[in-house]
């Protein structure tokens, strides 16, 4: 990983207020919160603590920048184009400190904040602006006498609520594509994780973007993130997290005015080894499906189905894999992984390691905390896991791969399938008849043959049943920020 610089391992906290037509401002009530670095449990910094009047504000600026005839509104779609480039730019040139502060206050490895996080940032800000100018309506025949046509126009305010276990990423992932739509935006953070966003703000107003475009509130869910879910002048809502909080987001969502939501939710995600799948290729892939972001991921193949007639030489190879896990200081290059993001998180996968142990599954690795601060957990690998247990149902987000043996075709479909999640899938095979069999019968967004978190900014992700609804990334995500119109136009008779 020598591509990989030395990380700055005290980035300066240059952004703690709350972003609101390009002005930095306090929050209404004065009131602030703490952001904690997971390594040590101890507080970063303290980050003003946007609520309902403060969302209520954002909203009022975001609204004054959509108005008809404003900067933003008559701006011409290339110029958008060119603002979201220019923030791209900004991303590559703050590479190291923002990489840096997002480990910082998320925990995440170093290496995976600069080599995967920010250059994922870039690209998918480059890839939105490459659509502003192609979000194009169609001239629809009907009677000769009519002249019919369609026009995709912004949705309008959009409300975005972000997670916390990839920071940045899912700031651009919410921010690029209702930007090049050409709407304008009120975003809140995760509580656990605020100063990559607020920076990014920051970075909004450099790049050139209109006051009101863009505003980021800090908050917690039930109050800021509740106010966005509720207020009557948001025309749109996308939120990524838990599947529960997702259906208070959408209850709210329908009883305030029947905003649009883009939802992106939980995962128990299957990863199946067929038999003739290569040993060593295959236990790579299953490892850093399930390991990487320290388990922190909606996707990760939490479920590794293994058929049984290879089932006890791969359950070897998986546990020493983990074994040989370098973990630890995110800030060391060397760590895949860092600590979880917060004491809730680390005891909600401590609480589901011990239900392991208790329920049945054999503990063949680790699968304890680690160290004396700060929230680390081992990598850990159970075998012999059923769906009954709680490890084999439940999302656990953190680093734990339980393994499930099968037989036969109809019974890993049958199993895969059975869990109300449906976000990802993944099989390993050298049959494309298995493969193919496999693909068209698993109920997921996203399915992979013979690789894991293989991912393009064009590819569409989202998730089926309650995994959320709507899709992300690529042309689909702008279908979310766009209203159809449909013109007919009486013409002149002699035409």
């Amino acid at each position: 990983m020598s591509e990989i610089p030395n990380p700055i391992r005290e980035p300066e906290v240059k952004y703690t207020q709350i972003f609101i037509n390009n002005q930095w401002v306090n929050s209404v009530s004065g009131k602030t919160f703490p952001t904690t670095n997971s390594t040590n449990g101890k507080k970063i910094c303290e980050v003003q603590e946007g609520d309902k009047a403060d969302i209520d504000k954002a909203v009022e600026a975001a609204k004054k920048a959509f108005e008809f005839g404003s900067p933003w509104q008559k701006m011409d779609a290339s110029k958008r184009s060119a603002l979201l480039h220019k923030f791209a730019d900004l991303i590559v040139r703050d590479r190291l400190y923002i990489a840096s502060l997002e480990t910082l206050d998320s925990g995440k490895a170093f290496r995976d904040s600069y080599v995967w996080d920010m250059a994922t940032v870039a690209t998918l800000f480059r890839h939105f602006a490459g659509w502003t100018d192609k979000i194009q309506g169609k001239t629809i025949p009907i009677d000769g006498t009519y002249f019919c046509y369609t026009r995709h126009e912004p949705v309008g305010v959009c409300g975005q609520i972000i997670p916390w276990n990839f920071p940045l990423l899912l700031f651009a992932l919410k921010v690029a594509p209702a930007l090049a739509c050409g709407n304008t935006i009120v975003l809140k953070p995760a509580e656990q994780t605020p100063l990559t966003a607020l920076y990014a703000a920051q970075l909004i107003k450099e790049a050139g973007f209109p006051p009101g475009v863009v505003n980021v509130v800090p908050g917690y869910g039930p109050t800021a993130g509740a106010a966005i879910s509720e207020h009557p002048d948001i025309n749109k809502i996308s939120f990524t997290g838990s599947t529960e909080v997702g259906q208070t987001i959408m209850a709210a969502a329908a009883k305030s005015n029947l905003k649009r939501v883009t939802l992106e939710l939980g995962g128990k995600s299957p990863l199946v080894v067929w038999k003739d799948a290569n040993l060593d290729t295959v236990v790579e892939w299953a490892h850093q499906a399930i390991f990487f972001n320290c388990g922190q991921a909606c996707a990760a193949g939490s479920r590794t189905y293994v058929h049984e007639d290879i089932y006890d030489e791969f359950v070897k190879k998986a546990t020493a894999r983990a074994k040989a896990k370098a973990f630890g200081d995110p800030f060391d290059t060397k760590s895949e992984y860092g600590p979880q993001v917060s004491q809730e998180q680390f005891d909600k996968v401590l609480e589901l390691i011990e239900s392991g142990k208790q329920e049945g599954a054999n503990l063949e690795c680790r699968g304890q905390s680690h160290g004396t601060e700060g929230y680390f957990i081992q990598p850990t690998v159970f075998s012999n896991v059923t769906e009954k247990m709680r490890i084999g149902r439940e999302e656990i987000f953190g680093p734990v791969q339980s393994i499930i043996k099968f037989k036969d075709m109809e019974e890993i479909v049958t199993r895969a399938n059975d869990t109300k999640y449906g976000l990802a899938a993944a099989i390993f095979t050298e049959d494309i008849d298995t493969a193919l069999t496999f693909t068209s019968r698993v109920k997921a967004g996203r399915v992979w043959v013979n690789c894991y978190y293989k991912s393009s900014p064009a590819a569409p992700f989202g998730g089926f049943k309650m995994s959320g609804i709507g899709r992300e990334f690529g042309e689909y995500n702008l279908q979310a920020y766009t209203e159809v119109k449909t013109v007919v136009m009486k013409t002149s008779e002699k035409l």
